[in-house]
């Protein structure tokens, strides 16, 4: 059996990971010695190379021209510096779709999609899995043993979709393994509606451009199946690279909430879990929304440390109008990943290009050169990453979990709901704050996760829900945990059939209330709701009529046809406790709530009352720190500690000021149980 690799592999012996994707194959051969100096001048110890390479290792087909990566990765072991090594095969070169333009993807409404740009490759093509088999086949003969060598990247931010009659032949295979029969197909796909009932599995196709609304779970399956064709190319790959190199560990760069391909699918399929943040300087919420993130990465590694593959050290060109970021931002960034389980921390890219589409990304290394601001951040921050190295490898502990899937996110979005303004997404955001601002820890976990070790399990929105999960909540609950459900929850099966009488039906038992009629809100006004002690509060957007079964009314609407009617209730059920939440309450009021059920569950955040804007998280035994905020704040802690960052004693207290860090050792190991236990 093949030994389990992962972040240790590469940290062992290096501490923590800093660097970023090197692209020599743009720059003239004599500018490369320059990089390595100014590489190990700023501690980088692992670079990425290779990802858009296809045409320079293979300019005509068959040929190979290797001599020029041959001469990198050894200027960059002779260096000291790792090397994450890409399979090029994301970005083909302009000669595969112009001899071979069925390679090429098509869109839903049929139009072909032609090279000149990146990702222009339909996933079922087997012309392009042979043409790109064939190179990582010959990558990896060339590179097996070589001593630069630590960590294979397979391909690049997959997502690619085509629609094309390749991809229609593969999903009716796909379809064919999944539904069986077209009997049984027909009935998962309910095609008696619309008449659009199969007779032969020729006649299904993906769904393509049509004058009204697709069915929504051939869509669903569709989804399904791209996410699987892109798997499997990738597999594909990264078995050419284990069987030659059995003792590097082999991943791909995710996207934090990517909607297109089924994270919770790939994770167990790669040794380290990756993913590529570029949080936007101009989102108020980017602090909260960069810790999701980055503990969805924790919890799609099943709590094992991950990598930061691609961060900016400034403004990015991709977005309409792309603010920068002030002195101290991408550390603060940075830190906050390491705080949240990354063992590595790497950019695009290091050095800005001079041509291309992305001249105006920022890089490591910017046009400016090396004696800038900028790069002298880099610098600093590669070297103090070096304390931080007593981290690496070190857990992060969480209490709660917070349920997530894609195959639910897919269908919920589906058009012809009831409102479109109900979005997975933003209702995991929105109960993820409140416990982010608590400094309460949380775990990401997919609706099959074992749930009895978190004392509070929050499900934000299950639109699509399993009998089999449905049952495993409500032995969760009567087991002793506290559960949270959001609105819109339960309401249809893994088929996308809706689920007749009562919602949320699978969950009425153990929630102890059951609704009959959704009612979104209008969009220019809130909506009233009270407390049952009397306190008003305002929501939006959503409103369920909803009937205690059995729970308590915790809060009702306070006005229109629904005043009087439950809008949050809690029940007990069993040894536990359960919550429904039928609308979207404003976040003062979601906050709330949070603090009603973290006390429910014996659950508290590792200090108390932090400022607004500081993030606080404890990796091992070491409590992070993290002003987001404009302001300097003074903070008591309950134990003297040591910053590994500056080195300095910390007896009661720790002053932060706007983008600074903390990160806090305490001097005698705490109680469990105690803030920096």
């Amino acid at each position: 059996m093949r030994a389990r690799l992962g972040m240790h592999t590469l940290t062992d012996g290096r501490g923590l990971l800093f660097g970023g994707d090197y692209n020599p194959e743009q720059w003239p051969e004599e500018v490369w010695a320059e990089d390595v100096e100014l590489m190990r001048a700023a501690g980088v110890n692992l670079v990425t190379v290779g990802v858009f390479s296809w045409a320079r290792i293979e300019p005509e087909p068959g040929a190979r021209d290797f001599g020029w990566l041959d001469r990198v990765l050894d200027l960059l072991g002779s260096a000291g510096i790792a090397v994450d090594l890409a399979t090029p095969t994301a970005s083909p070169p302009p000669w595969l779709g112009h001899r071979w333009p069925e390679t090429l993807p098509v869109d839903e409404s049929g139009h072909r999609l032609w090279y000149g740009s990146r990702n222009q490759f339909c996933p079922s093509s087997p012309v392009y899995r042979e043409r790109a088999l064939a190179i990582v086949t010959d990558l990896a003969d060339r590179y097996a043993g070589h001593p630069a060598l630590a960590l294979w990247h397979v391909g690049n931010e997959y997502g690619q979709i085509c629609h094309c009659d390749e991809s229609a032949a593969a999903f009716r295979t796909w379809l064919q393994d999944r539904h069986g029969d077209l009997d049984a197909l027909n009935e998962a796909w309910g095609t008696t509606f619309w008449s659009q009932r199969y007779s032969d599995w020729a006649e299904i196709i993906p769904p393509r451009h049509a004058p009204y609304m697709i069915n929504p779970t051939q869509r669903l399956d569709w989804q399904r199946f791209c996410s699987d064709a892109l798997l499997a190319h990738y597999q594909a790959e990264r078995d050419i690279l284990r069987e030659r190199t059995p003792g590097t560990p082999v991943t791909t760069n995710f996207m934090g909430l990517f909607k297109p391909v089924d994270y919770w699918s790939w994770a167990g399929e790669e040794d380290i879990v990756s993913n590529d943040w570029y949080p936007d300087p101009a989102d108020p919420l980017s602090p909260a929304r960069a810790a999701l993130t980055h503990d969805l990465m924790r919890g799609l590694g099943q709590g094992r440390p991950w990598l930061l593959m691609e961060q900016a050290t400034n403004g990015v060109n991709w977005r309409p109008h792309n603010l920068p970021k002030p002195p101290g931002q991408f550390r603060l960034e940075s830190l906050q990943a390491v705080a949240r389980g990354a063992d590595g921390l790497c950019y695009f890219q290091w050095r800005a290009s001079r041509f291309g589409a992305e001249r105006f990304h920022a890089a490591m290394v910017p046009h400016a050169g090396p004696d800038t601001r900028l790069h002298a951040e880099v610098r600093a921050h590669g070297q103090e990453l070096r304390k931080l190295a007593p981290v690496a490898g070190e857990p992060v502990p969480a209490q709660v979990a917070m349920v997530f899937d894609w195959a639910s996110w897919w269908a919920l979005e589906e058009r012809g709901r009831p409102s479109d303004r109900l979005n997975a997404p933003d209702q995991l955001l929105s109960y993820y704050l409140p416990f982010w601002e608590r400094g309460v820890s949380v775990d990401l976990v997919p609706p099959s996760a074992e749930l009895g070790g978190y004392p509070l399990v929050v499900v934000p929105n299950l639109y699509l829900l399993s009998d089999q999960d449905a049952a495993a909540l409500t032995a969760y609950v009567h087991g002793g945990g506290v559960l949270m459900v959001g609105p819109f929850s339960g309401i249809v099966d893994p088929r996308a059939h809706v689920r007749t009488g009562r919602f949320p039906a699978p969950l009425r038992e153990v929630l102890g209330a059951s609704g009959e009629e959704w009612l979104p809100a209008p969009e220019d006004r809130p909506v009233r709701c009270r407390w049952s002690g009397g306190a008003e509060f305002a929501a939006h957007t959503w409103t369920e009529l909803i009937a205690a079964e059995g729970a308590e009314a915790v809060a009702e609407f306070a006005e229109g046809d629904l005043a009087g009617h439950p809008a949050v209730l809690r029940h007990r059920a069993g040894q536990g406790v359960a919550w429904y939440v039928a609308t979207m309450p404003e976040p003062v009021a979601l906050g709330a709530l949070a603090g009603r059920m973290l006390a429910d569950a014996g659950v508290r955040g590792v200090l108390p009352d932090l400022p607004p804007g500081v993030e606080a998280v404890r990796r091992g035994d070491v409590l992070f720190l993290l002003n987001h905020g404009t302001a300097t704040v003074r903070m008591p802690i309950p134990h003297a500690a040591d910053d590994l960052l500056t080195g300095s004693p910390v007896t009661d207290h720790v002053t932060l000021t706007p983008r600074a860090v903390a990160a806090l050792r305490p001097r005698v190991q705490p109680h469990f149980g105690d803030p920096l236990a």
